[in-house]
Protein backbone atom coordinates (compact mmCIF):
# COMPACT_ATOMS: atom_id res chain seq x y z
CA UNK A 1 0.00 0.00 0.00
CA UNK A 2 1.02 3.35 -0.85
CA UNK A 3 1.87 5.65 2.46
CA UNK A 4 2.96 9.47 3.05
CA UNK A 5 6.43 9.34 3.40
CA UNK A 6 7.78 11.94 6.30
CA UNK A 7 11.20 9.82 7.49
CA UNK A 8 14.13 9.77 5.39
CA UNK A 9 17.82 8.71 6.52
CA UNK A 10 20.04 12.30 6.85
CA UNK A 11 23.40 11.08 7.59
CA UNK A 12 23.85 13.42 10.17
CA UNK A 13 25.04 11.35 13.08
CA UNK A 14 28.40 10.84 11.55
CA UNK A 15 29.00 13.90 10.12
CA UNK A 16 28.30 15.81 13.42
CA UNK A 17 31.41 13.01 15.08
CA UNK A 18 33.53 14.51 12.43
CA UNK A 19 36.85 17.26 14.22
CA UNK A 20 36.27 20.73 13.57
CA UNK A 21 38.54 22.50 11.18
CA UNK A 22 38.52 25.86 11.82
CA UNK A 23 40.17 26.99 8.61
CA UNK A 24 41.51 30.93 8.36
CA UNK A 25 44.82 29.61 6.28
CA UNK A 26 42.76 31.00 2.55
CA UNK A 27 45.28 33.13 0.94
CA UNK A 28 43.02 34.78 -1.32
CA UNK A 29 39.30 35.61 -0.77
CA UNK A 30 36.45 35.88 -3.68
CA UNK A 31 33.50 38.05 -2.98
CA UNK A 32 30.47 37.42 -5.20
CA UNK A 33 29.36 41.08 -6.51
CA UNK A 34 26.09 39.78 -7.27
CA UNK A 35 23.76 37.11 -5.91
CA UNK A 36 20.34 35.65 -6.56
CA UNK A 37 18.58 38.42 -5.16
CA UNK A 38 21.07 41.13 -5.96
CA UNK A 39 21.58 40.70 -9.82
CA UNK A 40 23.54 43.56 -9.98
CA UNK A 41 26.43 45.33 -7.82
CA UNK A 42 29.28 47.68 -7.44
CA UNK A 43 32.49 48.28 -5.54
CA UNK A 44 33.70 50.51 -3.81
CA UNK A 45 37.73 50.02 -3.84
CA UNK A 46 40.16 50.04 -6.28
CA UNK A 47 43.00 47.63 -6.98
CA UNK A 48 46.05 47.69 -4.90
CA UNK A 49 44.31 49.59 -1.88
CA UNK A 50 44.40 47.56 1.98
CA UNK A 51 41.38 46.78 3.72
CA UNK A 52 40.58 45.44 6.90
CA UNK A 53 38.09 43.19 8.38
CA UNK A 54 34.59 44.50 8.28
CA UNK A 55 35.42 47.10 5.77
CA UNK A 56 32.65 47.89 3.07
CA UNK A 57 33.97 47.06 -0.15
CA UNK A 58 31.04 46.92 -2.56
CA UNK A 59 27.39 47.07 -2.65
CA UNK A 60 24.56 44.44 -4.07
CA UNK A 61 21.70 45.67 -5.62
CA UNK A 62 18.44 44.07 -5.34
CA UNK A 63 15.00 45.21 -6.68
CA UNK A 64 13.93 46.85 -3.10
CA UNK A 65 16.67 46.66 -1.56
CA UNK A 66 21.04 47.03 -1.20
CA UNK A 67 23.15 44.63 0.20
CA UNK A 68 27.12 45.74 1.54
CA UNK A 69 29.36 43.45 1.17
CA UNK A 70 32.02 43.05 3.47
CA UNK A 71 35.86 42.03 3.34
CA UNK A 72 36.45 38.76 6.12
CA UNK A 73 40.32 39.13 5.88
CA UNK A 74 42.66 42.26 5.76
CA UNK A 75 44.92 42.26 3.34
CA UNK A 76 45.14 43.82 -0.58
CA UNK A 77 42.72 44.29 -3.41
CA UNK A 78 44.18 41.89 -5.92
CA UNK A 79 41.51 42.10 -8.93
CA UNK A 80 38.71 40.38 -9.92
CA UNK A 81 37.52 36.77 -11.24
CA UNK A 82 34.78 34.87 -12.51
CA UNK A 83 33.89 31.76 -10.20
CA UNK A 84 30.71 30.02 -9.18
CA UNK A 85 28.48 30.74 -6.25
CA UNK A 86 25.99 28.77 -4.54
CA UNK A 87 23.79 28.28 -6.52
CA UNK A 88 25.84 27.17 -9.22
CA UNK A 89 25.65 30.77 -11.25
CA UNK A 90 29.20 31.79 -12.39
CA UNK A 91 29.61 35.50 -10.88
CA UNK A 92 32.49 38.42 -11.25
CA UNK A 93 33.96 38.28 -7.38
CA UNK A 94 35.91 40.82 -6.12
CA UNK A 95 39.85 39.29 -4.87
CA UNK A 96 40.70 40.31 -1.27
CA UNK A 97 44.90 38.53 -0.96
CA UNK A 98 45.05 37.71 2.68
CA UNK A 99 47.56 39.34 5.22
CA UNK A 100 46.85 37.15 7.78
CA UNK A 101 46.63 39.47 10.17
CA UNK A 102 42.60 39.88 10.54
CA UNK A 103 42.73 43.63 11.37
CA UNK A 104 39.67 44.82 12.24
CA UNK A 105 37.92 47.85 10.43
CA UNK A 106 37.27 50.84 12.46
CA UNK A 107 33.96 50.73 12.20
CA UNK A 108 34.19 47.56 14.33
CA UNK A 109 33.49 48.26 18.22
CA UNK A 110 32.32 46.45 20.86
CA UNK A 111 28.81 48.19 22.32
CA UNK A 112 28.11 48.06 26.30
CA UNK A 113 24.89 46.18 27.91
CA UNK A 114 23.88 49.64 28.82
CA UNK A 115 24.21 51.17 25.26
CA UNK A 116 22.38 47.93 23.69
CA UNK A 117 19.36 48.88 26.36
CA UNK A 118 19.20 51.99 24.90
CA UNK A 119 18.77 50.85 21.25
CA UNK A 120 15.60 51.59 19.59
CA UNK A 121 13.95 49.60 16.87
CA UNK A 122 15.61 52.17 13.98
CA UNK A 123 18.84 51.22 15.38
CA UNK A 124 18.13 47.51 15.28
CA UNK A 125 17.31 48.15 11.48
CA UNK A 126 20.39 50.03 10.66
CA UNK A 127 22.65 48.04 12.49
CA UNK A 128 21.65 44.94 10.59
CA UNK A 129 21.01 46.56 7.22
CA UNK A 130 24.39 48.07 7.71
CA UNK A 131 25.64 44.05 8.71
CA UNK A 132 24.43 43.02 5.95
CA UNK A 133 22.46 40.48 7.31
CA UNK A 134 20.15 37.66 5.65
CA UNK A 135 18.69 34.70 6.14
CA UNK A 136 21.28 32.34 6.91
CA UNK A 137 18.93 29.44 6.46
CA UNK A 138 18.88 29.80 2.76
CA UNK A 139 16.64 32.49 1.73
CA UNK A 140 18.76 35.42 1.58
CA UNK A 141 16.26 37.40 2.69
CA UNK A 142 17.09 40.93 4.60
CA UNK A 143 17.15 41.04 8.10
CA UNK A 144 16.63 44.35 8.46
CA UNK A 145 13.05 44.27 6.59
CA UNK A 146 12.05 41.44 8.78
CA UNK A 147 12.47 43.60 12.27
CA UNK A 148 10.93 46.77 10.09
CA UNK A 149 7.49 45.45 10.65
CA UNK A 150 4.87 47.41 11.62
CA UNK A 151 2.72 44.72 12.80
CA UNK A 152 2.41 44.01 16.53
CA UNK A 153 5.09 40.38 17.27
CA UNK A 154 3.87 38.38 19.89
CA UNK A 155 6.57 35.48 19.05
CA UNK A 156 10.31 35.49 17.64
CA UNK A 157 10.99 31.60 16.81
CA UNK A 158 14.37 31.14 16.43
CA UNK A 159 14.23 28.08 13.91
CA UNK A 160 16.67 24.96 14.61
CA UNK A 161 15.06 22.22 13.35
CA UNK A 162 17.17 21.93 10.24
CA UNK A 163 15.36 18.90 8.56
CA UNK A 164 17.36 18.77 5.28
CA UNK A 165 19.77 16.16 5.40
CA UNK A 166 23.65 15.97 5.30
CA UNK A 167 23.33 19.86 7.02
CA UNK A 168 24.73 20.46 10.49
CA UNK A 169 25.70 23.69 10.51
CA UNK A 170 23.02 25.16 12.36
CA UNK A 171 23.63 21.93 15.16
CA UNK A 172 27.11 23.52 15.38
CA UNK A 173 26.16 26.96 15.77
CA UNK A 174 23.71 25.82 18.65
CA UNK A 175 25.59 23.19 20.48
CA UNK A 176 29.02 25.78 20.29
CA UNK A 177 27.54 28.92 20.95
CA UNK A 178 23.88 28.86 22.62
CA UNK A 179 24.73 31.86 24.32
CA UNK A 180 25.17 33.81 21.40
CA UNK A 181 21.81 32.32 19.91
CA UNK A 182 20.12 33.38 22.68
CA UNK A 183 21.41 36.79 23.09
CA UNK A 184 20.41 37.55 19.46
CA UNK A 185 17.29 35.89 19.82
CA UNK A 186 16.71 38.72 23.22
CA UNK A 187 17.73 41.46 20.65
CA UNK A 188 15.31 40.31 17.80
CA UNK A 189 12.53 40.05 20.41
CA UNK A 190 13.54 44.07 21.85
CA UNK A 191 13.64 45.33 18.17
CA UNK A 192 10.61 44.16 17.57
CA UNK A 193 9.06 44.51 21.26
CA UNK A 194 8.11 40.92 21.14
CA UNK A 195 7.49 39.35 24.70
CA UNK A 196 8.35 35.77 24.11
CA UNK A 197 10.81 34.09 22.18
CA UNK A 198 10.20 30.16 20.88
CA UNK A 199 13.77 27.85 20.22
CA UNK A 200 12.33 25.13 17.74
CA UNK A 201 14.71 21.67 17.85
CA UNK A 202 13.89 18.27 17.22
CA UNK A 203 13.03 16.41 19.45
CA UNK A 204 15.41 13.49 18.58
CA UNK A 205 18.23 15.48 19.57
CA UNK A 206 18.10 15.10 23.47
CA UNK A 207 21.34 16.67 24.08
CA UNK A 208 20.89 19.95 22.29
CA UNK A 209 16.98 20.74 23.88
CA UNK A 210 19.18 19.89 27.45
CA UNK A 211 22.20 22.28 26.07
CA UNK A 212 20.01 25.22 25.36
CA UNK A 213 17.94 24.45 28.24
CA UNK A 214 21.03 25.02 30.33
CA UNK A 215 21.96 28.32 28.49
CA UNK A 216 18.38 29.39 29.21
CA UNK A 217 18.80 29.37 33.22
CA UNK A 218 21.21 32.40 32.66
CA UNK A 219 18.51 34.71 31.16
CA UNK A 220 15.36 33.60 33.64
CA UNK A 221 14.39 37.51 33.20
CA UNK A 222 13.04 36.52 29.62
CA UNK A 223 9.60 34.24 28.33
CA UNK A 224 12.10 31.96 26.41
CA UNK A 225 11.23 28.49 26.09
CA UNK A 226 12.91 25.43 23.89
CA UNK A 227 10.04 23.88 22.27
CA UNK A 228 11.01 19.97 21.20
CA UNK A 229 9.19 19.30 17.21
CA UNK A 230 9.18 16.28 15.14
CA UNK A 231 11.70 14.71 13.48
CA UNK A 232 10.00 14.13 9.97
CA UNK A 233 10.66 16.14 6.85
CA UNK A 234 10.42 18.98 6.20
CA UNK A 235 9.35 19.92 9.57
CA UNK A 236 12.05 22.89 9.22
CA UNK A 237 9.45 24.28 6.49
CA UNK A 238 9.04 27.82 8.22
CA UNK A 239 5.04 27.42 8.36
CA UNK A 240 5.27 23.89 9.48
CA UNK A 241 8.19 24.41 12.13
CA UNK A 242 5.58 27.58 13.07
CA UNK A 243 2.54 25.66 13.94
CA UNK A 244 4.59 23.25 15.48
CA UNK A 245 6.17 25.16 17.93
CA UNK A 246 3.60 27.87 18.82
CA UNK A 247 0.38 26.59 17.25
CA UNK A 248 -0.15 29.74 15.25
CA UNK A 249 -1.01 28.46 11.63
CA UNK A 250 -0.10 30.69 9.09
CA UNK A 251 -1.34 30.09 5.71
CA UNK A 252 0.49 29.35 2.64
CA UNK A 253 1.28 32.78 1.08
CA UNK A 254 0.59 35.29 4.11
CA UNK A 255 3.31 36.64 6.21
CA UNK A 256 4.06 35.25 9.69
CA UNK A 257 4.15 38.81 10.84
CA UNK A 258 0.73 39.05 10.01
CA UNK A 259 -0.27 36.17 12.40
CA UNK A 260 2.02 38.15 15.34
CA UNK A 261 5.25 35.75 14.90
CA UNK A 262 8.38 36.71 13.08
CA UNK A 263 10.56 33.22 12.23
CA UNK A 264 14.65 33.03 12.01
CA UNK A 265 17.40 30.80 11.60
CA UNK A 266 19.28 30.03 14.44
CA UNK A 267 22.42 30.86 12.94
CA UNK A 268 20.75 34.32 11.61
CA UNK A 269 20.18 35.10 15.27
CA UNK A 270 23.44 34.25 15.77
CA UNK A 271 24.56 37.02 13.12
CA UNK A 272 22.44 39.62 15.31
CA UNK A 273 24.08 39.00 18.30
CA UNK A 274 27.77 39.94 16.29
CA UNK A 275 26.29 42.87 14.63
CA UNK A 276 24.54 44.12 17.88
CA UNK A 277 26.99 43.76 20.17
CA UNK A 278 30.11 43.84 17.81
CA UNK A 279 29.18 45.91 15.13
CA UNK A 280 30.29 42.93 12.50
CA UNK A 281 29.11 41.39 9.89
CA UNK A 282 29.11 37.74 8.97
CA UNK A 283 32.51 36.56 8.89
CA UNK A 284 32.68 32.44 9.19
CA UNK A 285 29.97 30.09 8.36
CA UNK A 286 30.13 26.29 9.34
CA UNK A 287 30.81 23.94 6.02
CA UNK A 288 30.65 20.22 5.67
CA UNK A 289 31.63 18.09 2.80
CA UNK A 290 30.03 15.11 2.24
CA UNK A 291 29.44 12.11 0.25
CA UNK A 292 31.12 8.97 -0.79
CA UNK A 293 32.92 10.88 -3.80
CA UNK A 294 35.30 12.91 -1.37
CA UNK A 295 36.88 12.57 1.97
CA UNK A 296 34.68 13.92 4.52
CA UNK A 297 35.38 17.10 6.73
CA UNK A 298 33.77 19.66 8.56
CA UNK A 299 35.12 22.94 8.78
CA UNK A 300 34.60 26.87 10.02
CA UNK A 301 35.85 28.89 7.31
CA UNK A 302 35.76 33.08 6.57
CA UNK A 303 32.89 33.79 3.85
CA UNK A 304 34.65 34.24 0.60
CA UNK A 305 37.02 30.97 1.01
CA UNK A 306 37.55 28.98 -2.31
CA UNK A 307 36.09 25.41 -1.98
CA UNK A 308 38.35 23.78 -3.91
CA UNK A 309 40.84 24.58 -1.00
CA UNK A 310 38.81 23.14 1.52
CA UNK A 311 38.48 19.55 -0.60
CA UNK A 312 42.10 20.24 -0.82
CA UNK A 313 42.62 20.69 3.03
CA UNK A 314 40.22 17.01 3.61
CA UNK A 315 42.65 14.64 1.86
CA UNK A 316 40.46 15.26 -2.09
CA UNK A 317 38.36 13.54 -4.14
CA UNK A 318 37.72 9.35 -3.67
CA UNK A 319 37.85 7.54 -6.57
CA UNK A 320 39.09 10.32 -8.83
CA UNK A 321 38.82 8.00 -12.11
CA UNK A 322 34.92 7.80 -11.50
CA UNK A 323 32.74 10.85 -12.09
CA UNK A 324 31.19 12.99 -9.43
CA UNK A 325 27.71 14.61 -8.71
CA UNK A 326 28.26 17.54 -6.47
CA UNK A 327 25.56 19.41 -5.04
CA UNK A 328 25.64 22.44 -2.71
CA UNK A 329 23.04 22.25 0.18
CA UNK A 330 21.24 19.32 0.59
CA UNK A 331 20.48 16.18 -1.42
CA UNK A 332 16.63 17.58 -1.12
CA UNK A 333 16.81 20.86 -1.86
CA UNK A 334 20.46 21.78 -3.10
CA UNK A 335 21.46 22.78 -6.34
CA UNK A 336 23.38 20.67 -8.40
CA UNK A 337 26.87 22.24 -9.52
CA UNK A 338 28.99 21.36 -13.06
CA UNK A 339 32.26 22.76 -11.15
CA UNK A 340 33.87 22.62 -7.86
CA UNK A 341 35.23 26.01 -8.77
CA UNK A 342 32.88 28.02 -5.98
CA UNK A 343 33.01 30.17 -3.18
CA UNK A 344 31.58 30.31 0.51
CA UNK A 345 28.78 33.07 0.63
CA UNK A 346 26.53 33.63 3.26
CA UNK A 347 24.45 30.99 2.68
CA UNK A 348 26.68 28.01 1.37
CA UNK A 349 26.87 25.50 4.25
CA UNK A 350 27.57 22.24 2.54
CA UNK A 351 28.86 20.54 -1.14
CA UNK A 352 27.87 16.65 -1.22
CA UNK A 353 30.07 14.77 -3.80
CA UNK A 354 28.50 11.36 -4.83
CA UNK A 355 30.71 9.10 -7.07
CA UNK A 356 28.05 9.37 -10.37
CA UNK A 357 25.61 6.62 -10.97
CA UNK A 358 24.01 6.50 -14.28
CA UNK A 359 20.13 6.74 -12.67
CA UNK A 360 17.70 6.42 -15.74
CA UNK A 361 14.40 7.92 -15.67
CA UNK A 362 11.36 5.08 -16.30
CA UNK A 363 7.84 5.63 -17.20
CA UNK A 364 5.52 7.02 -14.30
CA UNK A 365 3.58 4.14 -13.16
CA UNK A 366 0.75 6.27 -11.44
CA UNK A 367 1.17 5.12 -8.11
CA UNK A 368 0.84 8.42 -6.33
CA UNK A 369 3.67 7.98 -3.87
CA UNK A 370 4.88 11.79 -5.19
CA UNK A 371 0.81 12.90 -3.84
CA UNK A 372 0.83 11.35 -0.64
CA UNK A 373 3.92 12.56 0.44
CA UNK A 374 3.59 16.05 -0.70
CA UNK A 375 3.61 18.99 2.30
CA UNK A 376 1.35 21.25 0.11
CA UNK A 377 -0.97 18.42 -1.51
CA UNK A 378 -0.16 19.33 -5.25
CA UNK A 379 0.14 17.03 -7.60
CA UNK A 380 3.51 16.22 -9.03
CA UNK A 381 2.81 14.61 -12.26
CA UNK A 382 0.08 16.50 -13.74
CA UNK A 383 2.33 19.57 -12.89
CA UNK A 384 5.10 17.51 -15.12
CA UNK A 385 2.95 16.84 -17.78
CA UNK A 386 1.79 20.37 -17.87
CA UNK A 387 5.28 21.54 -17.91
CA UNK A 388 5.78 19.00 -20.73
CA UNK A 389 2.84 20.83 -22.87
CA UNK A 390 4.03 24.51 -22.05
CA UNK A 391 -0.07 24.51 -20.49
CA UNK A 392 0.39 27.93 -18.06
CA UNK A 393 -3.18 27.71 -17.47
CA UNK A 394 -3.19 24.36 -16.20
CA UNK A 395 -0.11 25.36 -14.42
CA UNK A 396 -2.12 28.00 -12.75
CA UNK A 397 -5.14 25.61 -12.28
CA UNK A 398 -2.46 23.09 -10.80
CA UNK A 399 -0.91 25.51 -8.21
CA UNK A 400 2.50 24.84 -9.00
CA UNK A 401 3.47 28.25 -7.13
CA UNK A 402 2.37 26.59 -4.19
CA UNK A 403 5.26 24.16 -4.70
CA UNK A 404 8.24 24.39 -1.59
CA UNK A 405 10.90 22.40 -3.72
CA UNK A 406 11.16 20.23 -0.61
CA UNK A 407 12.55 17.52 -3.13
CA UNK A 408 10.25 14.43 -1.67
CA UNK A 409 8.32 14.12 -4.92
CA UNK A 410 11.66 13.15 -6.54
CA UNK A 411 12.85 11.20 -3.93
CA UNK A 412 10.08 9.15 -3.09
CA UNK A 413 9.47 8.11 -7.18
CA UNK A 414 10.24 4.53 -7.95
CA UNK A 415 10.60 5.52 -11.19
CA UNK A 416 13.08 7.94 -10.38
CA UNK A 417 12.12 10.83 -12.09
CA UNK A 418 13.48 14.15 -10.84
CA UNK A 419 9.69 15.99 -10.33
CA UNK A 420 11.42 18.78 -8.28
CA UNK A 421 13.00 20.11 -11.06
CA UNK A 422 9.76 20.05 -13.36
CA UNK A 423 8.15 21.90 -10.32
CA UNK A 424 10.75 24.70 -10.23
CA UNK A 425 10.46 24.78 -14.87
CA UNK A 426 6.96 25.18 -13.99
CA UNK A 427 7.54 28.09 -11.90
CA UNK A 428 9.56 29.89 -14.43
CA UNK A 429 7.14 29.17 -16.88
CA UNK A 430 4.34 31.19 -14.80
CA UNK A 431 6.98 34.05 -14.57
CA UNK A 432 7.63 34.19 -18.24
Amino acid sequence: MITRTRYIPDGKDVLKKLPLIHHLEAPYLYYPITNQRCPEGETCVVFGQFVKVGEVIGTRKGAFFEQPIHSTVSGEVVGHEMKFDASGKRVNCMIVKNDFKYELHESVKTRTDEEIDKLTKEDYVNITKEAGLVGLGGSGFPTYIKLNTKNKIDIILANGVECEPKLISDYEVMMESPDELIRGLIYAMKAVGAPKGVIAVKKRYVELVERIRFSLNSYTEYDIKVVPVGNHYPQGWELEAIEAATGIKVPQFKLPADYGIIPFNVSTLQSIYHAVKFNLPVLERYFVLSGDGVVNKSFKARIGTPIQSLIQLAGGYVDKAVPKTLIMGGPMMGSNVTNDDIVTTHTATSLIVQNSLLLNEDPCIHCASCVYSCPVQIQPVQIMNAVKANDKDFLKALSVNKCIECGLCSFVCPSKIHLTDYMREGKRILRG
